[in-house]
Order: structure tokens, then C-alpha cells, then sequence
């Protein structure tokens, strides 16, 4: 059984809260809690769907190894973000690595549940339809950002978006980051030298704190407004 305070941080989960009481009563009946070291996967790109998953403890990354080794991070999951539902919709083998960065305790809804629930209940289709739609929508952000923005603005933007989790949270409760700047780097496709020095030009400015694999935000709003500020 999940314990009562996961059960409350659920309730931040802004995919979650919203979820009609039956489901939630699913999740909490048949969820179960796993714990992951350091490095470990969760599953790995071209695996077969084994269910969904949220982190309850820790962070997990969410990315590609290519055949030359070399690593595309494409998001940092942290506490009560849910992740692993696209190959449920397209019926797909995975199509990224999620790796917990940290010692990580994770809540997983196995397939078998989840797809049993689906087929008695076809209309909590919806629901996994909004989590799904939640990811494409910041997507397309970062994409216009890409095409649109400096790389300061995409940049502030990003780090807001981790903050919230990705639209996961209903409302913004902590103003620390833990990812190294390489990491950072490479999900703004940049080169780490350049993420340091814009993020120590927004050290500077008092808008955040730096120190190793942490970034703390001092400035939210200032922050916010760099994000979305229209570029010139």
C-alpha cells in the first residue's frame, strides 16, 4: 500500500488530481513501489511496454545512446511526474532510455493492469490521452523556442519547465534543480561551455545560484519573464 504522504504528493501531480476517483482508486490498489540505484535503467529504448510509471523519490532521465555512445538528454523526471505512456498509446517498444540518475523510488503500474482496466473501461482512454498531450504540447514549445528564441530564453525556459515538471505540478513548490550542466547542455543542443557562461551571466544577475549538479533559482518571476519575454 502506498504510503499516505506519496498519496499527497500525488495530489500535486496536476494529471493525477484530476483523475475521476475510480482511477485514482486503480492506481493505489494495483501501483507498486520500486527502488532503483544509481544508473540503473528502467527500461530501454525498443523495450516492450511494461506499464507506466512516477517518480515518487529521486530523478530519472529520459534520453538516447546512440551506437557511438553518445547520450541525447531529452528530459529530467523528478518527483510525482508520471512517464512511460507513449508506447501504451502506439503500442510501440520504448522509444527512449529512462535512467534514474540518483537512488530513485518509483511507483509502476504494470502493463497487464493497466491495459485490463483499458479494455473494461475504454473511456479512462481520455486520461491517458491528456498525459500523452501534456508531453506533445511542451514539445511543440521547445520546438517554436528553437526556431524563435535566443539561448537565453530557451534556456530560462527550460529551467521553468523542470520546475514545473513539464506542466506535472499544479503549482511551482521547490526552486532547485539537480542536473549537471552537460546535462543541461545537451537538452538545448549546445556545447556545456556555452551553458555555463549564460548561466553564469544569470548568476550575476542574482536570477540563480550555481554549484555542482545543482542549480538553485533565486528569481522566479525574473526568471519567468526572461522565458517569455518576445525575442527581438
Amino acid at each position: 500500500m502506498l504510503e499516505p504522504t506519496y498519496i499527497h504528493h500525488l495530489e500535486n501531480n496536476m494529471w493525477f488530481s484530476q483523475l475521476p476517483p475510480i482511477f485514482k482508486a486503480f492506481i493505489l490498489s494495483h501501483a507498486v513501489q520500486q527502488k532503483f540505484d544509481k544508473e540503473q535503467a528502467i527500461f530501454h529504448s525498443g523495450d516492450a511496454f511494461n506499464g507506466l510509471y512516477a517518480v515518487l523519490n529521486g530523478s530519472v532521465r529520459l534520453g538516447y545512446i546512440d551506437i557511438e555512445g553518445k547520450e541525447s538528454v531529452a528530459a529530467i523526471v523528478e518527483p510525482i511526474m508520471w512517464f512511460g505512456e507513449i508506447s501504451l498509446v502506439d503500442a510501440q517498444p520504448r522509444s527512449h532510455d529512462a535512467i534514474a540518475i540518483q537512488k530513485s523510488l518509483i511507483l509502476h503500474i504494470p502493463s497487464s493492469a493497466i491495459q485490463k482496466l483499458l479494455k473494461e473501461q475504454p473511456i479512462f482512454w481520455y486520461h491517458i490521452a491528456q498525459l500523452t498531450s501534456q508531453k506533445l504540447r511542451f514539445a511543440f514549445l521547445e520546438l517554436i523556442s528553437i526556431q524563435t528564441q535566443t539561448l537565453k530564453q530557451r534556456l530560462a525556459q527550460r529551467l521553468m519547465f523542470i520546475l514545473n515538471g513539464y506542466g506535472n505540478h499544479l503549482m511551482i513548490e521547490k526552486n532547485t534543480i539537480h542536473l549537471s550542466q552537460e546535462q543541461l547542455a545537451q537538452m538545448l543542443t549546445c556545447s556545456r561551455q556555452t551553458v555555463n557562461q549564460e548561466l553564469q551571466a544569470l548568476e550575476k544577475q542574482n536570477i540563480l545560484r550555481l554549484s555542482f549538479r545543482k542549480i538553485e533559482i533565486l528569481d522566479l518571476a525574473e526568471l519567468h519573464r526572461i522565458a517569455h519575454v518576445v525575442a527581438e
